[in-house]
């Protein structure tokens, strides 16, 4: 089955893209460097290979360009038609033939110029052919840049073609502009054809994909086609037209009975014998469209007779089919998009005429008869007059039973959705909620509870520690009584003035507390964290401290002690005594030595590592060492690790340096004329 994809067509570059692909292709991919003091057969030999090269890549590119566009003589008559009515086949050919002009001149003048070459005697007039031979081949080029254009232009426009496989089972709609074609194909298929209520709002082809009986139907939607004189009509309907007259499909001819789309049955009827001839040997279906707004019984009789008419010229093609006359129920159908009444009886009946046509044509092929040959059809007989039915063994029947009554079972069981849309559906069925309730009789479940039973009431003896939890509730509110009475007590005018002053100077300062621990709180971010010592108001300071506590008749001392002990921090004291054996050396020397030497020693301690601190070399419970040895050979490894990388002046194992201050992708190979500055 032949596809045409266009897609597949590379881009074709303009004409100056051309030549500076093909020039910067040959400087990079031949050498470059030559000297007067080679041997002449060198010399030759290096400007040859250009010239030869260039033409190479010439021959190439334009050869792909001509090989990859469509011979219009070689591909399907439908195609052909269509490239000729949307591009015009001559200038196609033309500028076809240009191309392949240019690609036998750029080989003549490569020719020319290599026997030129092989006799220049100078590294500069070997040089000057070769720029001679480079520049014609570049002329050419330049000459046919409009044919490269044109033909950029259109494999653009081939490449928006639809994919459509001439040779596939195909459902063609046609008819006037406006009346409904396009509704048609995105209701049967997944296509998405813009749909307006004005004329030629479809412009080209259109394709979508339906299914019918497992097989794949091409749709194809035309765009509108007038009655006019054939030279008369537009690129437009030609495409309609071209679809038409190459397609062996199914055509589906679109009527519309209500007149909404502008033209009359009349007019359409006209349409429909000026284009009859391209109905030959297809299977014809008229469809009367949008009868939701116009009946098909109820339009005049002359527009019924004209219907008729177009009935009559339909049936031709079931009796050129080989079918009879009297089956005249597949040919004129009615439908109405809007509502989708007869959109699927109307599919299904194209493509059951279009497969049986298929298969009729198949049935009168010669490679049918072929194919019979190897085929043999038996036909079993009866042998005696005894009936033999089917043995099933028991298991079977008993497990198809089983699953029978637990289908029946499943079947009986209603749910609560069917129970609601048997009773009139949401908003109407209220479900019961008791029908669940656990009780001794199933019809207690849809009692009313009374609220007086023999006097009582029966709100009283429903919960039966009722009274108990009574008397916490009072008692617990009693207490919340006496709580919010003491609060009152300490809030209330019972106080003395100068306990109410103190109550007030209390909350003044509470609330600017909150104020002030609020603004610091919000500008935390931006604000840098300063030390006690620099701030300049001098806020928290113990003399305020002490003085505040004086006030209020408190002995400050002690809470000024313990800030002064916490802002110091902890300080490590010195023992007088080194140890247990230094006791009995240090009563032998005098105060001032022996301060003096403490002194130092506790320098010398401080300066070089913590005495709450063990050694380096020695083992830590903990640290993964089995003995202080292991433990000193894994220091003195890693120290001999970052030997290297100290001397490097790196900082740790990630902090890389680059050692070569020239690096050679930057600072070899051929430099372009022009700037250099990115070097």
């Amino acid at each position: 089955m032949v596809q045409y994809n266009f897609k597949r067509i590379t881009v074709v570059p303009t004409g100056k893209d051309f030549i500076d692909i093909i020039l910067s292709r040959t400087q990079r991919r031949t050498p470059t460097q030559v000297h007067k003091g080679y041997a002449i057969s060198r010399l030759r030999q290096f400007y040859m290979r250009k010239v030869k090269f260039t033409q190479q890549n010439f021959h190439e590119k334009l050869s792909a360009i001509i090989d990859e566009f469509p011979r219009l003589d070689d591909i399907h008559p439908f195609y052909g038609d269509l490239l000729h009515v949307l591009y015009n086949k001559d200038h196609y050919k033309l500028a076809l033939g240009q191309i392949n002009t240019a690609r036998n001149l750029i080989g003549k003048i490569a020719k020319d110029y290599v026997k030129l070459l092989k006799y220049g005697d100078s590294l500069y007039r070997c040089k000057s052919l070769k720029v001679a031979a480079l520049g014609r081949m570049c002329t050419v080029i330049k000459r046919v840049s409009p044919s490269l254009a044109y033909l950029e232009q259109i494999r653009q426009h081939m490449a928006r073609l639809p994919s459509i496989d001439p040779n596939t089972r195909t459902i063609l709609i046609c008819g006037y502009p406006n009346v409904g074609k396009s509704s048609f194909i995105n209701k049967i298929t997944r296509a998405d054809v813009d749909v307006q209520p004005y004329a030629f709002t479809t412009k080209s082809l259109f394709v979508g994909h339906t299914d019918y009986k497992y097989l794949r139907y091409q749709v194809i939607d035309t765009p509108g086609i007038l009655d006019r004189p054939f030279e008369d009509r537009n690129i437009i309907e030609m495409c309609s037209i071209t679809a038409l007259a190459h397609l062996r499909a199914a055509v589906l001819f679109f009527l519309d009975i209500s007149g909404s789309c502008g033209y009359t049955i009349a007019q359409q009827a006209a349409l429909f014998h000026s284009i009859k001839t391209l109905f030959m040997n297809k299977p014809l279906i008229i469809v009367c469209n949008k009868t939701d707004l116009q009946a098909l019984e109820g339009i005049p009789e002359d527009d019924m007779k004209l219907v008729m008419e177009m009935k009559a010229e339909a049936m031709k093609t079931i009796i050129g089919e080989g079918g009879e006359a009297t089956d005249d129920c597949s040919v004129l159908l009615t439908m109405s998009t809007l509502t989708e009444e007869g959109v699927i009886a109307v599919k299904n009946a194209a493509c059951e005429r279009l497969l049986n046509q298929r298969v009729e044509l198949k049935m009168k092929s010669k490679k049918l008869n072929d194919c019979l040959n190897r085929f043999h059809v038996a036909i079993p007989k009866p042998r005696d007059g005894k009936e033999r039915p089917p043995c099933i063994p028991q298991a079977v029947l008993e497990a198809k039973a089983k699953k029978a009554e637990e289908a029946a079972e499943k079947e009986k069981r209603k749910l609560e959705r069917d129970i609601e849309n048997e009773n009139g559906g949401a908003g109407v069925y209220s479900a019961s909620l008791k029908k669940n309730y656990i009780l001794a009789h199933d019809e207690w479940k849809e009692d009313a509870i009374p609220e007086i039973l023999d006097g009582h009431n029966v709100a009283d003896f429903f919960d039966p520690d009722i009274l108990m939890r009574l008397e916490e509730l009072e008692r617990e509110e009693g207490l919340l009584q006496g709580l919010e009475e003491e609060d009152f007590e300490m809030d209330g005018a019972e106080m003395s003035p100068e306990e109410q002053a103190a109550l007030a100077e209390i909350r003044k300062k509470k609330y600017l507390l909150i104020q002030q621990h609020r603004v610091k709180k919000s500008t935390a971010e931006s604000r840098p964290t300063v030390p006690r010592k620099f701030d300049k108001d001098r806020q928290f300071t113990t003399d305020r401290m002490g003085r505040q506590l004086s006030t209020l008749g408190l002995d400050p001392s002690k809470a000024i002690n313990r800030a002064r002990s916490k802002s110091r921090g902890r300080k490590r004291e010195r023992s007088t005594d080194g140890g247990g054996n230094d006791g009995a050396d240090s009563m032998e020397v005098d105060g001032d030595h022996q301060n003096k030497k403490l002194r130092m020693r506790s320098r010398s301690m401080s300066m070089s590592r913590s005495r709450s601190r063990p050694p380096s070399g020695e083992l830590v419970p903990g640290e993964g060492f089995k003995d202080t040895a292991q433990k000193k050979k894994a220091i003195k490894i890693a120290k001999s690790s970052s030997k290297n990388r100290n001397k490097e002046a790196r900082k740790g194992e990630a902090d890389r340096v680059i050692p070569t201050l020239r690096p050679k992708h930057l600072f070899s190979g051929k430099r372009s004329t022009g700037k250099t500055q990115r070097r």
